[in-house]
């Protein structure tokens, strides 16, 4: 079965573009705020580094999500798109002077410090600014997940995160700082997590770091548990919508919060994958000796998730009803792995057909490049077409 796509519309756009299906995001959207509800305490931060489209961001923003940023452009985007400065967390573990300057400004709701030095710097900053920073400590728990190597970063030799022995340390130091507050514990496992195990695995040792903290009188009032999960890339017309049941009913029943604590959530690649597809336009059919190209105008400057990751993504050919044949689907990069895909099943493909890659709107317009000075693809969402 193909997506449902307005390809009238779609003839007079240059590819390769993005486009957004706003019913997918919307009804996505919806059941996050309906599992949420169920739960008290549970608040939902967007990870902007999944996609940063700006009428993305306000459809998100107007739903009443925050926001999870990674960088000083990302709090600008956010802010720009309507999201609440009190809702904005900010990780990541380079963050420059600039960019702990603006999130003090805008008086974001947290900093999740990955480091002691980090730590010193935002206290500094702070107090020249007359500013109260409160941070949360991202705490690197040596769990592992089922998931690439490349997007797994709660190991011990991952480079995020304060390592368990040093988490009391940096507690008590913060605890001498005038300029900081310390409100809250931050983990993060990794991304396209689909087994809950991995989750509950992480609930169980935040419980044993809770009650290592409470034997010396610590009170978190915080817990933030990052993102992580996964989307459905073989099966996105079958399963747009991730379970987000199973997902918030597995902290629900592991994690043992104390009363008073709020649950944090940071999901980015759930919240946007399946709403957004690539579209592009095959330039030729090439025969070889033993299989045949689908040559497409996209290429891994728009979507590079394939040849970083060998990530899969479903393709489909929506302007043909032809008979099914295999192609590898290449794009005009000059670098070898400029792949989306190979031996797919496309309905017979001829020059000028329209291709869809799906489950493109996390991780792919936001890390498109200019490479071989290609521009760079837009993003148009249904209300645009």
């Amino acid at each position: 079965m193909k997506g449902k796509f307005p390809i009238d519309s779609f003839q007079d756009i240059a590819t390769p573009f993005y486009y957004y299906d706003t019913e997918i995001l919307r009804s996505t959207l919806r059941a996050i705020n309906a599992e949420v509800a169920k739960h008290e305490g549970f608040v939902v931060h967007y990870a902007i580094k999944a996609n940063a489209n700006p009428k993305v961001l306000n459809l998100i923003a107007l739903s009443g999500l925050g926001a999870d940023c990674v960088s000083g452009g990302e709090i600008q985007a956010s802010l720009s798109s309507g999201f609440s400065p009190r809702k904005i967390v900010y990780a990541g573990v380079g963050k420059s002077d600039w960019e702990i300057r603006l999130g003090l400004k805008a008086g974001i709701f947290c900093f999740n410090v990955e480091s002691l030095a980090e730590l010193e710097v935002i206290s500094e900053i702070a107090s020249e600014m007359g500013k109260t920073a409160r941070v949360a400590f991202r705490i690197n728990p040596d769990v592992g997940a089922h998931t690439h190597s490349k997007i797994t970063t709660g190991l011990a030799e991952n480079k995020f995160g304060i390592a368990m022995r040093d988490m009391e340390e940096v507690i008590e130091v913060a605890s001498g700082m005038p300029s900081i507050q310390f409100i809250g514990l931050h983990f993060h496992i990794g991304s396209q997590i689909l087994n809950m195990d991995d989750f509950a695995a992480l609930c169980n040792r935040i419980n044993d770091l809770q009650k290592q903290l409470e034997r010396k009188k610590i009170v978190v009032e915080n817990i933030n548990v990052g993102g992580g999960l996964g989307v459905d890339y073989e099966h996105p017309n079958r399963l747009p919508i991730p379970d987000f049941k199973a997902y918030f009913d597995t902290y629900a029943r592991h994690l043992k919060l104390r009363p008073g604590q709020t649950l944090h959530f940071e999901l980015g690649r759930a919240v946007v994958a399946q709403c957004g597809s690539l579209i592009t336009r095959t330039l030729y059919v090439k025969k070889g000796a033993v299989k045949q190209f689908a040559i497409v105008d996209a290429g891994m400057t728009d979507l590079i998730r394939p040849a970083l990751y060998q990530a899969y993504h479903k393709i489909e050919n929506i302007s043909s009803d032809g008979p099914t044949e295999v192609y590898d689907v290449v794009g005009p990069i000059c670098e070898s792995s400029d792949v989306f895909g190979k031996a797919v099943d496309l309905n017979q493909t001829r020059r000028g057909d329209l291709i869809a890659i799906r489950t493109a709107g996390a991780y792919g317009e936001i890390m498109a490049s200019q490479y071989n000075c290609r521009k760079l693809p837009l993003g148009y969402i249904t209300e645009d077409l």
